[in-house]
């Protein structure tokens, strides 16, 4: 197999996934931002900034507008929620949300 087939077939078992826990309506960026945000927690239920999600390596290529709309877009669907009643910007990833019907937003 080459190269670029290898490629494929990762990608094809991602996305493939990426479906079966319910992530396909997400863009490929807010699932880099889950994902990151996800990466980034030590275990469930942990606080993460959102400086700490837009430095990891899968987001800070893009744009921070981008960033925010992703990140209002997982607020909007549950995946991730403001932490506590802190006015700073933290956030917990709501993993135990992922597998069951995303709401629309």
């Amino acid at each position: 197999m080459d190269k670029l087939s290898s490629i494929l077939h990762l990608r094809e078992m991602l996305r493939q996934l990426e479906r079966d826990v319910g992530l396909e309506d997400l863009s490929r960026f807010e699932r880099d931002v889950l994902l990151a945000a996800h990466g980034l927690c030590q275990r469930p239920g942990e606080m993460i900034s959102s400086e700490q999600i837009r430095e990891h390596a899968l987001v800070r290529p893009a744009a921070q507008a981008t960033f925010y709309r992703a990140l209002r877009t997982l607020l909007a669907r549950g995946l991730l929620e403001r932490a506590g009643e802190s006015k700073a910007k933290t956030y917990v990833v709501r993993s135990d949300l992922i597998g069951a019907p995303l709401p629309l937003h």
